[in-house]
């Protein structure tokens, strides 16, 4: 059977898995700032690519989220960046672009039609989601945002489609684990028992909360620390520290506890409430398919929204964690198996 390469190209993450039938072979993802250096961007997919074993005439399914990087001054530039990208990375390869409405475009299609395939991720996976849970509330947490997508039928049920559109309905909550900055998690922590503002300069990440608190590892955190220093449990304290304007000579370790505990409960309680929102459309769904680096995020806020849980990770491993690449891969591996790429 064809194996199928499938891309989910970010402004500041890469993801990349490879797919026969119905199962992720492999699955990479890697950080890559395109407005730091966006003529690094095909190399790049050339060179995960040839990892993953790319072989001339492979299909590859592209969808993405680089358009949005402040690189383009429209979205329709952006996509036309990324697919010439993909294009000279894989002149042999026989390219798709998944569509929000399910479909596949050729490069030249969604060239012409960029607003039907930017920021279409999403749509990949709730589409590869619901052939498996046909009636569930997606939650994929990633670096940057969260996904709430309903799922009625074993069918998309999102309202929004564009990303101005998910952010109106809260289907797209710009809260994610990794590069949120704890001002825009909240405008208070407690210090000494009393809610206290915090700064505004950016000191601290959610990526330092849940370093700190044990639920994501060191490791995982691959964005940029906002004061250049590594990542470990102790810096990650620092940082937090300074939310309040403090240092750790100032603030104990049961003051940073109370900083991070306060951070995780608000960006918990924003997500919960978005899925409490679909919940109100759509009052028969009970479950909650979570996925993505912070899928313990997604799932505590499941469960303050009343709803079970099933990890998207039992059924698809680890590349649960780059479920719209894995999604794209599978998807056209799917198609493909009846509609074999043209010689």
């Amino acid at each position: 059977m064809k194996e199928v390469l499938g891309w989910d190209i970010g402004g500041v993450n890469t993801k990349a898995a490879r797919a026969t039938g119905t199962r992720v072979l492999t699955a990479r993802a890697v950080p890559y700032e395109i407005q730091r250096d966006p003529a690094a961007l095909a190399p790049l997919l050339h060179r995960l690519g040839r990892e993953l074993g790319a072989r001339p005439g492979d299909p590859h399914g592209v969808t993405m989220t680089a358009e949005l990087s402040q690189l383009f001054r429209t979205k329709r530039d952006g996509v036309a960046f990324v697919l010439d990208a993909v294009t000279q990375a894989f002149p042999d390869g026989w390219v798709r672009v998944y569509a929000v409405d399910g479909g596949w475009r050729t490069a030249d299609e969604a060239r012409r039609d960029p607003l039907a395939v930017a920021a279409a991720n999403w749509a990949a996976t709730a589409r590869l989601v619901a052939r498996r849970y046909p009636d569930c509330i997606l939650i994929d947490v990633g670096s940057t945002t969260t996904d709430i997508v309903p799922i009625v039928g074993g069918v998309s049920a999102a309202v929004g489609r564009t990303d101005p559109e998910r952010l109106r309905e809260q289907e797209l909550v710009y809260t994610g684990v990794l590069r949120t900055p704890a001002e825009a998690i909240a405008a208070t922590v407690p210090l000494g028992g009393r809610p206290t503002g915090v700064s505004a300069e950016g000191f601290a990440l959610a990526g330092d909360v849940h370093v700190w608190r044990g639920q994501l590892a060191p490791r995982d955190y691959s964005v940029p620390t906002p004061d250049g220093r590594p990542v470990t449990r102790e810096l990650a304290g620092e940082r937090l520290a300074r939310v309040v304007c403090g240092d750790r000579e100032m603030l104990d370790e049961a003051a940073i506890d109370a900083i991070a505990a306060a951070l995780w409960d608000a960006q918990v309680a924003r997500i919960a409430a978005a899925v409490g929102q679909a919940r109100r459309r759509h009052p028969a769904l009970t479950l909650a398919v979570v996925t993505g680096l912070g899928d313990f995020l997604a799932a505590e806020a499941a469960r303050r929204a009343a709803l079970r849980v099933a990890h998207l990770a039992a059924a698809l491993g680890p590349a649960a964690r780059h479920a719209p690449a894995a999604a794209v891969a599978l998807l056209l591996a799917t198609e493909l198996a009846t509609k074999p790429v043209p010689a």
